[in-house]
């Protein structure tokens, strides 16, 4: 599998045909630095963790471009079809849905979800943290936006992840001391991916404090290049 971060929390996976784009933050995200055409090509389906803007990001635009479905929880996907969106799979937080190839299971994460129309709230689903599996491949568990629970410890018993991209920038969720502690008392993955860092200047700038924090840890730290993209 390749993996591709586009800064924040956007993610591209490319295996066996697919290619996947989580949290697809591309327009009036500081940190993308990549080519939006490029970044988009061939994509086959776009999953989003929860409803907030620099999560859902071009996701409306980038279906209507590709045909690609959009795989979220089912008020989310509502509402997006309301503003046009036509292609999506609905679903919830322990649901599983087969994707044709793959598969994509909604976990728990804890955090908001929502918009802002006219100064009123909009009320968008449950946040989710996402795990994307398919045979052969390692099993990926995008945690979305959160902070740290024992039950993460649940989440990799049943789904087995080998990979997780892990939020460190603080303030909206977890921090890098708390993120290491996650994935290393919890998550136990073989190769961890900071992200949700370095895009606004009240998130951390950068990831040494995590790479710090987990000096010594059995599991590998990945620290991507924007744009360029790694073998897991």
């Amino acid at each position: 599998m390749q993996v591709t971060w586009f800064g924040h929390s956007a993610f591209r996976l490319d295996f066996a045909g697919k290619a996947v784009l989580i949290d697809p933050f591309f327009t009036g995200n500081p940190a993308f630095t990549s080519d939006r055409a490029a970044a988009i090509k061939g994509v086959t389906h776009i999953v989003l963790t929860h409803g907030h803007s620099d999560h859902v990001g071009d996701a409306l635009e980038i279906s209507k471009a590709t045909g690609a479905p959009v795989i979220a929880n089912y008020d989310l996907c509502m509402w997006l079809a309301g503003q046009g969106l036509e292609t999506f799979d609905p679903m919830n937080t322990g649901g599983t849905t087969e994707q044709g190839g793959f598969t994509v299971t909604l976990v728990r994460a804890d955090h908001s979800s929502g918009d802002i129309k006219d100064g009123v709230p909009i009320y968008l689903g449950n946040p989710c943290g996402v795990v994307v599996a398919a045979a052969g491949e390692p099993a990926i568990y995008h945690l979305g936006d959160t902070d740290i629970f024992s039950d993460m410890a649940l989440i990799a018993e049943i789904h087995r992840p080998k990979v997780a991209f892990v939020p460190i920038g603080d303030r909206f969720t977890m921090s890098p001391k708390t993120a290491a502690l996650a994935v290393n008392r919890f998550l136990k993955v073989e190769t961890a991916v900071p992200c949700h860092y370095g895009s606004f200047p009240p998130l951390e700038k950068n990831a040494d404090k995590f790479v710090a924090a987990m000096k010594g840890s059995a599991t590998k730290v990945v620290v991507p290049e924007k744009g360029k993209a790694f073998s897991v």
